[in-house]
């Protein structure tokens, strides 16, 4: 009876220890898991390499891990993915999310970079309760992307350097390669004559500039001889100019004197003359007549009325 009670009692700690130890356990995952932070990112992008338990890195430091991927119902060209990140990790306004290869592997990871600081931290919940970090395409991502587009266009450059290295354009080619030897060889076979050429040029620009220099010193002296002799000139042709500015102002002064008595004479005199030339032509032509009498009857026909004839008896 006594051993079967020390078994009962014994089984009875043992059972009490592993329940203790199983709530402790379970107590301790979820203390260290309820204080990471949640977070969804959506991938418009393949997320092929991911998956769960991969690492999450914020700029290049592991911070937390991926605790599930889905397919979005409701939009099913995105992919969500939910991380769990430390509670200590900043992600602020402008974190971003990317996908990112880790070496030749295979295996991918997500890397958040890109915190402003003294951003507030990402707060907004998204559809299903967390909050959203935005995503930003990255080097795989984007080539990835773009491979259609790259393969099409290597395949019209392809096609494009077929057409061109045809039959015809190769013996065009192979035309101009063997015009341009023949080209090298005729200037290989000139050398001489161009290195004279080059050696009167040379000749020509070193006159040219001995010409340059002496147009200059004609220049300078040309500026000596204005100096000397046209400056003088021409301060004296002002002088003149100047003096018979003053004569014109004279004259026109002497002229403005003088309007009042011309408006005198010709109102006045010129009148008076007009009328003394009359009167004198009236007196000579009575003048005249009175000389013409005296020619005709002397000083009777003046006098007198005019001449009777002699009578003379027996004539008619």
């Amino acid at each position: 009876m006594e051993n079967r009670s020390n078994n009962v009692l014994v089984g009875s700690v043992v059972l009490g220890l592993t329940l203790l130890t199983v709530v402790f356990l379970i107590w301790i995952a979820g203390f260290s898991g309820g204080s990471d932070q949640k977070f969804d990112i959506f991938f418009k992008t393949s997320v092929d390499g991911l998956a769960k338990g991969s690492s999450v890195t914020f700029a290049g430091v592991p911070v937390g891990k991926i605790e599930d991927i889905n397919i979005m119902p409701q939009s099913p060209e995105f992919v969500q993915v939910r991380i769990s990140v430390k509670e200590d990790v900043p992600v602020l306004q402008g974190t971003t999310a990317t996908i990112a290869g880790v070496g030749f592997t295979g295996v991918s990871q997500i890397n958040l970079d890109g915190a402003i600081k003294g951003q507030p931290p990402i707060t907004d919940e998204g559809p299903y309760g967390v909050p959203v970090i935005p995503t930003k395409p990255g080097a795989l991502g984007e080539l990835l992307n773009s491979a259609p587009q790259l393969l099409d266009k290597l395949s019209t450059l392809t096609e494009r350097l077929g057409q061109m290295l045809d039959d015809r354009n190769q013996n065009s080619i192979r035309n101009i390669l063997a015009n341009m030897d023949k080209l090298s060889q005729s200037l290989a076979g000139q050398g001489p004559e161009i290195r004279a050429t080059l050696a009167e040029t040379r000749i020509a620009i070193r006159s040219a500039g001995v010409a340059a220099d002496q147009i200059g010193q004609l220049a300078a002296t040309t500026n000596g001889i204005v100096a000397r002799d046209v400056q003088p000139a021409a301060a004296n042709l002002n002088k003149a100019i100047a003096s018979a500015q003053r004569s014109m102002e004279t004259l026109d002064a002497a002229i403005g004197d003088a309007r009042p008595g011309l408006r005198t004479f010709s109102q006045q005199t010129v009148p008076n003359a007009n009328a003394l030339i009359r009167n004198l032509n009236e007196m000579s032509e009575a003048l005249t007549a009175v000389a013409q009498k005296l020619d005709r009857g002397g000083v009777g026909g003046v006098i007198g009325g005019g001449r009777l004839p002699d009578y003379e008896p027996g004539r008619k």
